[in-house]
């Protein structure tokens, strides 16, 4: 009787593997490289690890771009929509993820002009867009709605025709979650007017929504005070909060200078880029603007690199080398490490 239980069961096991689908093969992932946090020392030294080149993520934050008034008339004269790209969108597109701030909308019959305080650009500027490799356009600023939800509404469908992301505002919400997958990480935005003046526990509960649904999570702030060099205290403390709400990376703009960069419980806030693509040529401040460089692994922040440009001709960054980037990153080190 024991035999024939044996033979039996023999028997079955033989029938069911030959009637059974084959397990699927568990993936070999290899672990990520084990990455001290970032700090000041890091950010400042000017020197990237070869472990961090090799294995981390890179993300570009710039300042605010503002498509329309000069930038448009300089774009519309020469008739090249990447005219204020030539200089940078080499740099721009050689990064995993680059995210701009789109300060207009992209309007159909945009006025061409040189001045005023309403503001629009040419569709036409998608093509420099495309150009520098742009991936994301945050709109959650103070002139994105200049042309009412209609101009937002033809910018979206613009930028998602050429393949752009946009994150900002939204109509049942106070932003929108954009994603993208970059090296099987998926990388979160969004983006806030805080002029307007918002409820801020809503925005806290979006990111921590948002922190849900991503393995990082980029939030832009368009805040403070225009042409000063330190935020104030509340805006630093809604950086704090966003962070303890799941924030990894603060990108702020708005004030046109250049404002501190600070490091919170392992995470990046960068308060104010300056100026990227703009008129404002009537000082030194506004013609001054950073780009900030995120190298980021599993999930967290390795490094950052501070890239000082300046802008030419009414619309054109370059990127600053020799004894004027240093006087650049000399001023970012002091503001942010008073």
């Amino acid at each position: 009787m024991q035999l024939l239980r044996l033979f039996t069961t023999f028997i079955l096991s033989l029938l069911n593997i030959a009637v059974s689908p084959q397990a699927r093969p568990v993936p070999v992932v290899s672990p990520s490289p084990s990455v001290a946090p970032v700090t000041y020392e890091k950010i400042f030294d000017q020197m990237i690890d070869d472990e961090i080149l090799n294995n981390t993520t890179t993300i570009l934050t710039t300042g605010d771009v503002i498509p329309g008034r000069t930038v448009n008339f300089k774009m519309t004269q020469s008739h090249d929509f990447t005219l204020p790209f030539h200089n940078t969108a080499a740099f721009l597109k050689n990064s995993d993820l680059t995210i701009i701030n789109l300060e207009a909308p992209l309007t159909v019959n945009c006025p061409v002009t040189t001045e005023g305080m309403v503001f629009c650009g040419n569709p036409r500027f998608t093509e420099g867009m495309l150009y520098a490799g742009i991936d994301v356009a945050t709109m959650g600023n103070n002139h994105s709605l200049n042309y009412g939800w209609d101009g937002l509404d033809q910018t979206e469908k613009l930028l998602a025709d050429t393949g752009i992301l946009t994150a900002g505002f939204n109509r049942t919400a106070i932003s929108n979650l954009s994603v993208k997958t970059v090296k099987e990480l998926d990388v979160g935005i969004l983006a806030y007017n805080i002029l307007d003046n918002p409820d801020r526990q809503i925005i806290l509960a979006e990111i921590k929504n948002a922190k849900k649904e991503v393995d990082f999570l980029i939030v832009a702030f368009h805040w403070g005070a225009e042409y000063v060099k330190y935020p104030a205290a509340e805006t630093r403390q809604l950086a704090y909060d966003a962070i303890d709400s799941g924030a990894d990376l603060i990108a702020g703009n708005h004030p046109h200078w250049i404002q501190p960069i600070e490091v919170f419980k392992d995470k990046l806030i960068i308060y104010a880029h300056g100026n990227f693509i703009f008129d404002q040529e009537w000082s030194e401040e506004t013609k001054t603007g950073i780009i900030v460089k995120t190298y980021m692994s599993g999930g967290k922040i390795a490094d950052a690199e501070v890239i000082p440009i300046y802008i030419s001709n009414f619309n054109q960054p370059e990127i600053l080398t020799g004894k004027k980037k240093e006087a650049v990153l000399n001023l970012v080190r002091e503001i942010s490490t008073q």
